[in-house]
């Protein structure tokens, strides 16, 4: 199995942001390359992961029991059948990822509640007809019954040419009524120098970055209704109560997040 440790990788990067351990050399001089050029892709990163579990306690609390994770990238507890289990013990979560460095740290991934049902499907993200039938062959989840579909952290990885909007359109097209759309995508709005930095410093690691803005991240909802408040910058969207006002600004966040249901 080729796990790409001669070269950073994207998965790993992300890893070091959150200050996992799961990551090599090679990684850590990557995204010390891109902290050089925007400091701030640490928060962006911690900002992304506590949209989840927000977004996830969410529909979680109102009455979702079927999730599904599509491009789970390495564990980092709590992950989403944690946090929606916690909620609701009886949650079925499956995860989605194609990714070699992943699978082996997928273990780590089904050990949910006795009440519950977790599983991990190796299936490539930009494919949605084999993502839907490997979930299915698992028979975790209903296709009846309303679904969480999340797509965290993963379409700014998809270029234009593979169409990311269709992409949507085919996973969201093959679930209910009354499913759920969850998604972070990180945007140049408010650093673009920095962020186009970015996606050159990706680039030479053989991965395509493709940041975009409020109008073309709210695409991706289009003919879903969106929850309040919206498409909204990652750390804006329903914070935790605190008592103090957040010291994460826009450009630091440097994410769209939304939830929406299907009609």
């Amino acid at each position: 199995m080729d796990l790409g440790q001669d070269r950073a990788h994207s998965a790993r990067m992300y890893d070091y942001y959150l200050g996992g351990k799961t990551n090599y050399t090679v990684d850590r001089e990557a995204a010390r390359e891109v902290i050089r050029a925007f400091p701030a892709i640490e928060t962006v990163a911690r900002v992304n992961r506590a949209y989840m579990h927000r977004a996830m306690r969410l529909l979680a609390g109102q009455g979702v029991r079927q999730f599904i994770d599509v491009g789970t990238g390495i564990p980092t507890a709590p992950n989403v059948h944690q946090v929606v289990q916690d909620v609701a013990p009886e949650c079925r979560v499956v995860y989605v990822d194609n990714d070699p460095i992943v699978l082996v740290y997928a273990d780590s991934l089904l050990s949910g509640t006795s009440q519950g049902q977790t599983a991990y499907v190796d299936a490539d993200a930009t494919k949605p007809a084999d993502v839907l039938a490997a979930v299915k062959a698992e028979g975790i989840v209903d296709f009846e019954r309303p679904v969480a579909l999340s797509l965290h952290a993963l379409l700014h990885f998809v270029p234009d040419e593979q169409d990311p909007y269709e992409l949507v359109n085919r996973f969201m097209d093959a679930l209910p009524a009354g499913s759920f759309l969850s998604l972070s995508h990180c945007t140049g709005d408010f650093a673009p120098d920095a962020w186009q930095a970015i996606a050159d410093t990706y680039a030479r690691q053989g991965t395509t970055v493709r940041v975009r803005s409020r109008a073309e991240v709210a695409r991706f909802f289009d003919g879903l209704v969106l929850e309040e408040p919206g498409v909204a910058v990652g750390h804006r969207w329903r914070p935790q109560a605190a008592s103090g006002p957040s010291l994460v600004n826009d450009a630091q966040a440097s994410l769209y997040v939304g939830v929406a249901r299907k009609p």
